[in-house]
């Protein structure tokens, strides 16, 4: 197992070599500039300033530079936004999507799981039905229809809850509560599906009908053998969601005016900010690498029949 542990993290460096690589190219071979606008440049300021960020050099050496400065961890200047770096505005407003992206994801996964652990135990009922109807909803509704409708029903509507803010508003910690519930909705309903369609293959298995036949509680069998081994599908599904719930909080941040990572990877996509959108993108990967080794990690805790030696 350990030997597996260091194979995978030395495997993660190649990972996001390719992944820097790729998208470095591809912003930089892409049409148009950081300091395009309406109204162009004199040629010599336009060249100043490309000399300044080393961008009158040929491509593979700027692609050179840069890593040597990811190395370093240095992500480089913003070429927009001139008062400080890239590693200060996604560092800085990081801790905000992650704090919003593990709540929802919580959110997400204590009703998800009880959700489907309920439509599993009650197949065909009324319950079963209810809540796999709320989950194809939760799939098919997008979540920039979800987060205006709970603005106008919890805050203009009722008014218990503020429209938009932040924790640092005089509202406080109200202000998690809309953008959570959006954020989690299409997650919830794919694990409460998941975790449904899991658990009835898993009530048919041999094992659970040898479990019952020595007469053990059904709370035993449910808690103790079902849901462990149906908790496989879930977990797989929870790696690649972390990194998505907080990449996809995008539209959420937006509409609740959230001070997350997602305001600057929006703001650097239209600015053509090379360095700041391959910072954000550079620290989704990550992310999304490190979920994923985490999630083998917890297979074969889950499952005993999984080795990795």
């Amino acid at each position: 197992m350990t030997k597996y542990i260091i194979r995978r993290l030395l495997g993660m460096i190649p990972t996001l070599l390719v992944i820097i690589t790729i998208s470095f190219f591809i912003i930089r071979i892409a049409p148009g500039g950081p300091f395009d606008s309406e109204k162009a440049l004199p040629e010599q300021v336009l060249k100043n300033i490309e000399a300044k960020y080393h961008l009158d050099e040929p491509l593979i050496m700027q692609y050179g530079r840069y890593l040597f400065d990811i190395a370093r961890g240095d992500l480089g200047p913003s070429y927009r936004y001139q008062d400080n770096d890239v590693n200060f505005y996604i560092f800085s407003s990081l801790p905000n999507s992650i704090m919003l992206g593990m709540i929802a994801l919580g959110i997400a996964i204590i009703f998800g799981i009880s959700a489907g652990m309920l439509s599993s135990v009650r197949q065909n009922t009324w319950v079963d039905y209810t809540t796999m109807s709320i989950a194809v909803i939760g799939i098919s509704v997008p979540l920039f229809v979800i987060g205006p409708l709970m603005q106008y029903v919890f805050a203009l509507r009722l008014g218990w809850l503020p429209t938009s803010g932040w924790i640092e508003s005089e509202y406080g910690i109200k202000t998690l509560i809309m953008p959570a519930l959006t954020l989690s909705f299409p997650y919830f309903a794919n694990i409460a599906r998941l975790t449904r369609s899991s658990m009835l293959e898993t009530l048919r298995s041999d094992y659970i009908r040898t479990a019952k036949a020595k007469g053990l509680k059904n709370s035993v069998i449910l808690f103790k053998h079902t849901l462990k081994g149906a908790m496989l599908p879930v977990v797989s599904y929870l790696g690649p969601a972390f990194a998505g719930i907080i990449t996809g909080s995008v539209v959420v941040e937006q509409i609740f005016r959230v001070p997350g990572l997602g305001k600057f990877f929006v703001q650097s996509s239209f600015n053509r900010d090379y360095t700041l959108i391959m910072g954000v993108v550079i620290v989704y990967s990550v992310i999304l690498i490190v979920m994923n080794f985490f999630v083998d990690i917890l297979y074969s805790y889950l499952d005993p029949r999984i080795s990795y030696n």
